[in-house]
């Protein structure tokens, strides 16, 4: 499939069915497969052959469909997960133990900022968290002799700020580690980290993926390009013996290109069982096929969406990449041209009372934790997915107390105005 545009792959690549198989991805819905021999599945768990013993690690129909999203973000391996988050933490955990360090974006997910300050914190790893703008100066300074991992977001959820790939990957390069990047936002239509230089690529497949709002999801795709072995004091457990592996080394047996996702899979996934039911891999692969035509309207009416919330003198700031004089309007032009993604930021006079009464006044527009879905959904991050953060937690994630998440579907864009018109037409706001 590496000559076909990537509208081509949302709806073939992952799976080729042959003469006479079914057209569509089955669902193999067995938890484990029968082998005629006992040596024949031993090969399996020494990792010596490919194949399934047992859906926990793996399941042909999640392979088809990681396939699928690897072909589209450019990478060599992949696997998927149960959740955007186990996806996160599978990414950093799989490089990282404790007594070692890792540097982040601040302004990411807040479940992700919580994963990473607090509950990885008790597991041993510690975490720096940089400003996203922060200058090649500033991110040096973060770095210490254990750091094995830098992490972001393509675009922040919810502050929508867009992350300089190129320089967080220098970054990370000159200090011997790999650049984690989480791709859900954009999805691969709109931006592919591996050409700007990431290392490994995340995704909640729950959002714009799936699209639908149909299953919870995540997926973790590998570059192939990190060195392992250059770094080997760095990444021990990719570059020396698994024990648990009959002293398998995972960089020699597997190389760049499948150490990483093959040590994911044999080890971290047997040992969570985070793994994504084949069912909810098959709503995926549905969403990914209209992914390619949906990102193209969620897009046009985050735009159009902005350009009336910046007219409205009622709404006291606007943050949306794709408009133009937007703070980050020229990196999302540089690493996202032909759009961003379907989400708007903004602030109604008045701050968080107002905010929460303009949303109940919403019509079209439902109140929802959910993102990145084909019905628009908006939200308040600092009452519902961001209230664990303090106020200052807050500021740094880019977060403020007024702000609405404002998630544009795929419905009319005039339709969507209207909706936010009256909503703000019911407050006594001018």
């Amino acid at each position: 499939m590496d000559n076909y545009s990537i509208d081509t792959k949302c709806v073939q690549a992952g799976y080729t069915p042959g003469n006479g198989e079914p057209r569509e991805i089955p669902i193999i819905q067995s938890t484990t497969f029968k082998y005629s021999t006992s040596e024949d599945m031993g090969k399996l768990f020494d990792l010596e052959a490919s194949g399934y013993f047992y859906s926990r690690l793996q399941n042909p129909t999640c392979d088809m469909v990681a396939a699928k999203i690897c072909a589209l973000e450019g990478g060599t391996a992949a696997m998927l997960t149960s959740s955007g988050q186990a996806a996160n933490f599978f990414a950093i955990f799989n490089i990282a133990n404790a007594g070692d360090h890792i540097v982040s974006a601040s302004s990411i997910y807040g479940g992700t900022f919580n994963l990473f300050n607090v509950t990885m914190r008790k597991m041993g790893i510690e975490f720096t968290f940089v400003s996203p703008d922060a200058t090649e100066e500033e991110l040096d300074k973060a770095f210490r002799p254990n750091t094995k991992a830098v992490f972001g977001e393509t675009i922040a959820n919810p502050a929508l700020c867009v992350l300089d790939i190129e320089l967080f990957a220098k970054v990370a390069h000159k200090h011997g580690v790999p650049l984690v990047i989480d791709n859900t936002f954009p999805t691969p239509i709109n931006c592919r980290p591996f050409e700007w230089g990431a290392d490994i690529v995340t995704h909640s497949t729950t959002k714009y993926m799936d699209g639908h709002a149909s299953a919870v999801g995540g997926c973790i795709v590998d570059s192939g390009r990190f060195d392992w072995m250059a770094h080997k004091d760095k990444f021990p457990g990719l570059t020396t013996p698994d024990d648990s592996y009959h002293g398998i080394v995972y960089a020699e047996k597997f190389g760049k290109e499948g150490a990483y996702i093959t040590k994911a899979t044999a080890q971290l996934m047997r040992d969570f069982g985070c793994t994504q039911s084949p069912q909810s891999a098959y709503y995926l692969n549905l969403g990914l096929e209209s992914l390619h035509l949906r990102m193209a309207k969620h897009c046009d009416n985050a735009v159009k969406v902005a350009n009336y919330l910046k007219s409205d003198p009622r709404i006291t700031w606007v943050t949306c990449p794709s408009l133009e004089g937007d703070k980050y309007y020229d990196m999302a032009m540089k690493y996202m041209p032909k759009g961003t993604c379907g989400v708007v930021s903004f602030g109604i006079k008045g701050g968080r009372q107002v905010a929460e009464a303009f949303m109940k006044n919403l019509k079209i527009a439902a109140i929802e934790t959910h993102v990145a879905d084909a019905r628009t959904c908006c939200l308040h991050p600092a009452s519902a997915t961001h209230r664990q953060l303090s106020d200052d937690q807050l500021v740094a994630a880019g977060v403020s107390p007024d702000l609405i998440r404002f998630s544009c579907g795929i419905e009319d864009a005039e339709d969507l105005i209207n909706d936010i018109r009256q909503a703000l037409d019911c407050l006594e706001v001018k």
